[in-house]
């Protein structure tokens, strides 16, 4: 993992001008939690959102902030950095504007994963990738295939891998902010024998797992299924193909995935646990005999990719299968993407 650093006065004495587009979603917040909690160098923040959203006010380092209407005008001049995280419709259609006077702009949208002329970066991964960008671009992955490459990273440098199969268990907070509280919403209602509210969600969350996220294509697989079948080779610069089955949970802010992958070798079970332990962003919780083992309810608010009940595959002599666990809204989103910016900082790939 690219560790807290002590990165300001990098610039001579001078920090960073840094935006966030999207400023009060849910990765919006979190941006401005991850930022302040890893000391980002920031001279000046600026903070964007839609017609809904302007007008509001955040405290940054004891700093009352403005959220100013996203427009088509000369506002990210002299930004180094834009976070981005307001859909993809709006990162299409604003990305000239926020990059045209040189700014990195780091996206969480799917808008420009899949671009030949836009890198799509993990920095446990294939942080270098960062550096060629073209168009001024760099794309945040899909969480779900966030924290499974930086778990297959790790079973990659032991032995190449040639497939994957994985089960995720993505919690509300995949959904956005409004999703987690009709959640809490649903739960309240059912317990109180009220007819659950039901909006986010094609059916109701709560006492429920739902097995579609995103809408399906032609191939009987979800768009989100694909993101992690597409995103992974390009991440992973590998022939890997992979088989993803995406479930939502009733889980507050924390996925879950089941993964069972096949390499050219056979790895055993020591071997890949000690590769997870000296990996990059990732944490071992491995000790059935005492129940040990990665949950969502304790890895909120976690920065790493928690690894646990890792087994040989019965069914296949070269497969391995662990569970991995995540905050989807951290490490998922917002960390990765100033983990990235972190990343270019230090190699001195700003501008």
């Amino acid at each position: 993992m690219i560790k807290s650093s002590p990165l300001r006065g990098r610039f001579g004495g001078g920090f960073m001008k840094v935006a966030i587009v999207g400023a009060s979603g849910a990765v919006g917040q979190e941006f401005l939690r991850v930022l302040d909690e890893r000391n980002f160098p920031i001279d000046e923040l600026l903070l964007f959102g839609s017609q809904r959203s302007a007008g509001r006010k955040y405290t940054f380092r004891g700093k009352e902030i403005e959220v100013k209407l996203l427009q088509h005008n000369d506002d990210f001049k002299g930004v180094d950095i834009a976070f981005t995280s307001a859909g993809g419709g709006t990162s299409k259609e604003f990305a000239e504007t926020i990059t045209k006077h040189g700014a990195v702009m780091i996206d969480n949208s799917s808008a420009f994963r899949m671009d030949e002329d836009v890198p799509l970066v993990v920095p446990e991964c294939n942080a270098e990738d960062a550096l060629n960008r073209p168009r001024g671009i760099i794309a945040n992955p899909n969480c779900t295939t966030i924290m499974m490459v930086v778990a297959l990273q790790a079973l990659e440098n032991l032995s190449h891998i040639k497939r994957v199969h994985v089960a995720s268990y993505q919690a509300a907070s995949g959904a956005g902010a409004a999703a987690m509280a009709e959640l809490y919403e649903q739960y309240r209602q059912v317990l109180a024998g009220e007819k659950p509210t039901v909006e986010k969600f094609a059916y109701q969350l709560a006492f429920n797992v739902i097995p579609q996220i995103d809408v399906f294509c032609d191939n009987g697989y979800t768009k989100e299924e694909m993101k992690m079948y597409n995103e992974t080779k390009k991440i992973m610069h590998t022939d890997c193909e992979v088989s993803a089955m995406c479930v939502r949970v009733p889980s507050l802010r924390c996925h879950s995935e089941s993964v069972w992958a096949e390499t050219e070798r056979p790895v055993s079970v020591e071997e890949f646990q000690q590769a997870v332990r000296n990996g990059q962003g990732l944490q071992l919780e491995d000790e059935p005999a005492s129940k040990k083992y990665p949950m969502p309810l304790f890895h909120e608010n976690c920065d790493d990719v928690f690894v646990g009940r890792v087994r040989k595959d019965l069914a296949n002599p070269n497969g391995i299968t662990f569970w991995l666990v995540s905050d989807q809204i951290k490490k998922g989103a917002a960390l990765n993407a100033v983990q990235i910016a972190e990343y270019l900082i230090k190699v001195g790939n700003i501008k």
